[in-house]
C-alpha cells in the first residue's frame, strides 16, 4: 500500500469517527445537554462553598483574635482613672474574654476556631469558677483533631477533676498524656501533675517514682530540675 492510500485511509477514518461523534452527539443532545448543566452546577456549588468557608473562617478568626485581646488586656492600676479596654479586676477581664469565647463557639462552632474558643471558654470558667460550665468546654476543645489543643484542654480537665475529688478519672487523663504528648503537654508535664495529685494524696511512694523517672528522663531540662527539687524536699 503506497503513501498516498495510507494517508487517504487515515483520513477517511478520522472523518468516519467525526462524523459518528457529532452524530452520537445529536442523538443524545438532550442527555448530554443535562450533564453539561449538571457538571456547571456542581462546578458553581464548590466555587461558592469554597468562598462561603473562607469568608466565614476569615470572621470566626477576627472574632477570636478580638477575645484573645480581651483575656490579654490590661489590668488597671490602683487610683488610675477609667480606660477603655482596662479592667479593674481579673474577674471583670475573664468575664468579658468568657462572653466572647462563647459568641464565637455559638457562632462559628462548625469551624476549626470554634475549638480554640471552647479551650479558653473553659479556662476563663474556671478562673470564674465556675467549674460546671468549665468542665463541659474543656471536654469539647479535648475532641479536638487538633492534637496539640485536645492535649492542653484534657490537662485542664485533669486539674478540675482532681480539684473535684475525682482522682482516679484525673489520673486516667495524665497516664493518656504521659502515652501520647504532644508538643504543648510533654510526658514530662504529665508526669509532673501526675506525681503532684498522688503526693497530694498522701502517696509518697509513687509520686517519688515518678519524680525520679522524670529526674533521670530530663537530666538538664526544667522538668529534671523540678523534679529534683522535688525528690530533695527544696520546693
Amino acid at each position: 500500500m503506497d503513501t498516498q492510500t495510507r494517508h487517504a485511509l487515515k483520513k477517511d477514518k478520522f472523518a468516519q469517527a467525526t462524523a459518528s461523534s457529532v452524530s452520537w452527539v445529536s442523538g443524545h443532545r438532550s442527555g448530554v445537554l443535562r450533564w453539561a448543566i449538571a457538571a456547571v452546577v456542581v462546578v458553581a456549588l464548590a466555587v461558592g462553598v469554597i468562598v462561603y468557608w473562607n469568608m466565614q473562617t476569615t470572621a470566626a478568626d477576627s472574632a477570636l483574635g478580638v477575645a484573645m485581646d480581651t483575656y490579654d488586656g490590661p489590668l488597671a492600676v490602683p487610683g488610675a482613672p477609667p480606660e477603655n479596654g482596662v479592667y479593674n479586676t481579673a474577674s471583670d477581664r475573664a468575664r468579658a474574654a468568657n462572653q466572647q469565647f462563647l459568641a464565637v463557639v455559638h457562632q462559628y462552632g462548625w469551624l476549626p476556631e470554634a475549638a480554640k474558643a471552647h479551650y479558653f471558654a473553659g479556662i476563663t470558667d474556671q478562673q470564674l469558677g465556675q467549674t460546671a460550665n468549665a468542665e463541659a468546654e474543656l471536654k469539647a476543645a479535648a475532641e479536638s483533631w487538633d492534637k496539640n489543643l485536645a492535649n492542653l484542654a484534657k490537662l485542664a480537665l485533669a486539674g478540675i477533676y482532681h480539684q473535684t475529688a475525682r482522682d482516679p478519672q484525673a489520673i486516667d487523663i495524665y497516664n493518656q498524656l504521659i502515652a501520647k504528648p504532644s508538643v504543648t503537654v510533654s510526658a514530662s508535664v504529665a508526669q509532673l501533675d501526675l506525681a503532684d495529685l498522688y503526693a497530694a494524696a498522701g502517696k509518697q511512694d509513687q509520686a517519688r517514682a515518678i519524680w525520679a523517672k522524670v529526674k533521670d528522663a530530663d537530666k538538664d531540662g526544667q522538668a529534671g530540675s523540678i523534679a529534683t527539687q522535688k525528690l530533695t524536699g527544696k520546693q
